[in-house]
């Protein structure tokens, strides 16, 4: 009888002090931000649209200024070292090829404007600008002396990338804007056998498809 009121008492005293232990922690202040809730926004990076639509702008509305000016240092700085060019005639290019013939002052043209561009930021190091160029009283001098007529309207789409901070062009592609062969077409002809605008021009000089990617067409010599 006796051992059993010790036991009791004991486990009485044990109830005792944890109920004094948890009666004196603090109440966990829930306005802190430091409290023990998850961060759901913690590792994600702000992605800051209107800067980067800001910077890709201003990259492609210097590109006339880049090539009246023979800015290679500009191409150097725009163009990524891997930089994949598609020209309207379907061949691919680079950037040296780029630096080679803006440098050289082989295109030249009245003036060179650059319109409907539209950014799409992908994420904060990808996005892709579209837009078009007009090419007016364009020439291109071919290493013979022989000149190319690039006067036109080109749709593009570019890629860019952003590398160590700096965004790079990374990717383009060009078509020239004409009209629809329906239009021109002989009305007895098959739609399955009217030939592309381009279809009866001679294929361009690797020269001339070493322009920038919104300004090289499949183009002819002028007479």
């Amino acid at each position: 009888m006796r051992k059993t009121s010790l036991a009791a008492a004991m486990v009485a005293v044990v109830r005792l002090f944890t109920f004094l232990q948890i009666a004196c922690q603090p109440a966990a202040d829930t306005n802190r931000s430091d409290s023990l809730a998850p961060n759901t926004n913690s590792g994600r990076e702000a992605v800051d649209t209107a800067a980067i639509e800001a910077e890709l702008l201003r990259i492609e509305n210097d590109w006339p200024r880049v090539i009246k000016e023979k800015d290679v240092a500009a191409v150097g700085r725009v163009e990524a070292d891997d930089v994949v060019i598609v020209y309207p005639d379907g061949n691919v290019g680079s950037k040296q090829q780029d630096l080679n013939d803006i440098g050289s002052g082989a295109l030249t043209a009245d003036d060179i404007d650059m319109s409907d561009l539209k950014v799409r930021v992908l994420d904060s190091d990808a996005a892709v600008v579209t837009g078009q160029t007009e090419i007016k009283n364009g020439k291109y001098k071919m290493p013979d002396g022989k000149l190319i007529d690039i006067t036109g309207k080109y749709r593009f789409v570019d890629t860019f990338a952003r590398r160590n901070g700096e965004w790079k062009l990374v990717a383009g592609s060009s078509t020239r804007i004409t009209a629809s062969p329906a239009t021109t077409a002989s009305p007895s002809a098959s739609p399955a056998v009217r030939a592309s605008p381009a279809a009866s021009r001679p294929a361009a000089s690797p020269a001339v498809r070493a322009l920038s990617p919104r300004s090289s067409p499949v183009a002819t010599a002028t007479p």
